[in-house]
């Protein structure tokens, strides 16, 4: 009985021994790790689509979340509030929906970050229909604050950087019936200008003169969430939108040589005037970059801002417009009236030249 028992027990230890070995051969010890890499990897990729992977590098003191507290009242508040623009418990508005508003936030503190991204939640909405709205709003990296002016509720001959939504087309108020595909762009637009103090905003142009680049962002009156993107690394301006409810980044503009100086303000602004719409703002949150950069790009600072080549852009402008037909006819008829002009009168001046030779001979 005793051995019988010792059997039964011996034979319990061996299957647990083989039940064990079978846990931890070294097939299973390599599968049970791929499984607990994958599992972590989809652990990290979660925790990285909610944002958590940049909340180390979130600059509270250049940004403007919810729940807005002290915004433009207390001493504490990171930011200052201006004209029409006034907080509710969802969003800044910048300006309502009435005519001739204007309404801005700035920031109080200057940015002295090299390399930064700024993601901005905003909401355009209005009871005008297409093409009766606007203005439109502007987000600003710029070293004047608390300024008001033409330029989407901001002054104009600012100095640094200005990303402007734009959901009204100025320029050609009848574009869609004379649309053209290679030149006219399509509103609403997004576009990005530098300023140096002494280059000028064109409003009745919708800054096309100025403008670096941009695209077409359909932000009006639509029912998903809206974002825009500005990142500066290494003298390099990206801008990306992503505004059809995808949750993903689609380029809008993409520019090298672009010089912006530290200690600047951030800001946002709006403004309405015959037509109007609802500007509202949700949040700004500024994330500083991690970049490497060379001891000699480490010690260098711009002064004033200024883009690479931007006056060679100008030039191309200039030259793709050309003379419309009126002015080419205007400038041949005068060119040949001149030519006309010219002629009689050498006529005439010879003529008076001879016959004072004339009378000298006689």
């Amino acid at each position: 009985m005793l051995f019988a028992t010792m059997n039964k027990s011996n034979r319990f230890r061996m299957s647990s021994f083989k039940i064990f070995d079978l846990m931890f051969n070294q097939r299973n010890i390599h599968e049970l790790t791929c499984r607990f890499a994958v599992v972590l990897l989809l652990t990290c990729q979660c925790l990285a689509d909610d944002g958590y992977e940049m909340d180390d590098f979130l600059k509270r003191e250049y940004s403007l979340t919810k729940p807005y507290q002290g915004l433009g009242s207390s001493s504490s508040s990171y930011w200052d509030l201006m004209g029409n623009a006034m907080i509710t418990t969802e969003h800044v508005r910048l300006t309502p929906d009435l005519q001739s508003r204007q309404g801005a936030v700035w920031s109080r503190v200057p940015c002295f970050l090299r390399d930064w991204e700024l993601q901005v939640h905003f909401k355009i909405h209005g009871h005008g229909k297409k093409n009766l709205n606007g203005d439109g709003m502007a987000l600003w990296y710029t070293k004047e604050r608390m300024q008001t002016g033409p330029v989407f509720g901001n002054m104009n001959l600012f100095t640094g950087l200005g990303v402007f939504v734009d959901t009204y087309p100025n320029e050609n108020k009848n574009h869609e019936k004379k649309y053209n595909p290679s030149t006219q762009r399509v509103f609403p637009y997004v576009s990005g200008m530098v300023g140096n103090g002494t280059l000028a905003y064109e409003h009745d142009r919708d800054g096309q003169s100025t403008e670096l680049g941009g695209c077409t962002a359909l932000v009006r009156n639509i029912p998903h969430d809206t974002f825009l993107l500005i990142r500066y690394t290494k003298n390099r301006l990206t801008i990306q939108i992503d505004v059809d409810g995808k949750q993903e980044w689609q380029d809008c503009l993409d520019l090298p040589g672009v010089r912006l100086p530290r200690g600047y303000f951030f800001g946002a602004s709006s403004v309405t005037g015959d037509l109007s719409d609802n500007h509202d703002l949700i949040s700004m949150k500024l994330y500083q970059l991690t970049v490497e950069r060379t001891q000699e790009e480490e010690e260098e600072e711009e002064l004033i801002p200024s883009v690479d080549n931007f006056e060679h852009l100008n030039k191309v402008e200039v030259q793709e417009e050309g003379m419309s037909g009126v002015q080419l006819f205007f400038t041949i008829v005068f060119s040949v009236i001149g030519i006309f002009v010219l002629g009689v009168v050498a006529v005439v001046m010879y003529g008076r030249w001879k016959e004072n030779s004339r009378k000298r001979f006689y």
